[in-house]
């Protein structure tokens, strides 16, 4: 594959961390490519590096060796402040605590990002309302967090996710609060956002349900890929 069709490019990268006198290699030469419009999983037990992968690559951590580019842009060549304006346009996050502003409703939580991202209120308010819309939450854009079920506060966070149109969004265990049922719809909107969007969404996850959408898997165990298979 043409790498000019890559989000993400990773070659070797290593992390490593000290606890006290004891080395702990959190990634040992992650190298693998996440071409455009793709749903990828990362699997593994805990402790096998699928956390510090994701903020690897999101530049909320630096690899200790090794290159991560996203969109073509060397993440190593960036400062602490081009990394967060970077973050905060080009890649969008989805965690497992949902993470929103409780006194927020769904419409303001997601107006925020924008307005951070310095959008007009014009742009914010037809962006906001559009991307509600793609998650199906329309008629609840004036509800707070606590008027929302679990699934409905994670689509809000979905959607600020999706608010500055990134081309990545990286997910960290998002069904792990959801009960089967809300995290199979989740994860089918995950999958529809993927093919209607071209976005491409990389997962980490325990959740055996993951398999059944994404495109492909990666095993990671002890800070490397193992046993992967498309799904």
């Amino acid at each position: 594959m043409n790498t000019s069709e890559n989000i993400v490019e990773t070659h070797d990268i290593w992390r490593i961390y000290q606890t006290g006198s004891r080395e702990v290699q959190a990634l040992r030469g992650i190298t693998f490519l996440a071409p455009s419009g793709r749903f990828i999983a990362f699997k593994g037990r805990s402790g096998s590096g699928k956390t510090t992968l994701l903020n690897c690559l999101g530049g909320l951590d630096q690899p200790d060796r090794g290159t991560v580019r996203v969109n073509g842009q060397d993440l190593s060549k960036m400062n602490d402040r081009a990394i967060t304006r970077w973050r905060s346009q080009e890649v969008g996050c989805v965690f497992q605590s949902f993470g929103l502003l409780p006194t927020f409703s769904a419409y303001e939580n997601v107006e925020f990002m924008l307005r951070l991202a310095h959008r007009s209120s014009r742009e914010r308010h037809k962006r906001a309302l559009e991307v509600l819309d793609m998650v199906g939450l329309t008629r609840w854009i004036h509800h707070r967090p606590y008027e929302m079920s679990g699934g409905q506060q994670q689509r809000v966070t979905i959607a600020r996710a999706l608010a500055n149109q990134p081309r990545l969004i990286l997910a960290d265990e998002p069904t792990g609060e959801l009960d089967s049922t809300t995290a199979r719809d989740i994860l089918s909107l995950f999958r529809n956002i993927v093919r209607n969007e071209s976005i491409t969404i990389l997962i980490a996850s325990h959740d055996p349900l993951v398999d059944n959408y994404v495109d492909e898997v990666l095993q990671l165990k002890d800070g490397q890929f193992i046993d992967n298979h498309v799904a």
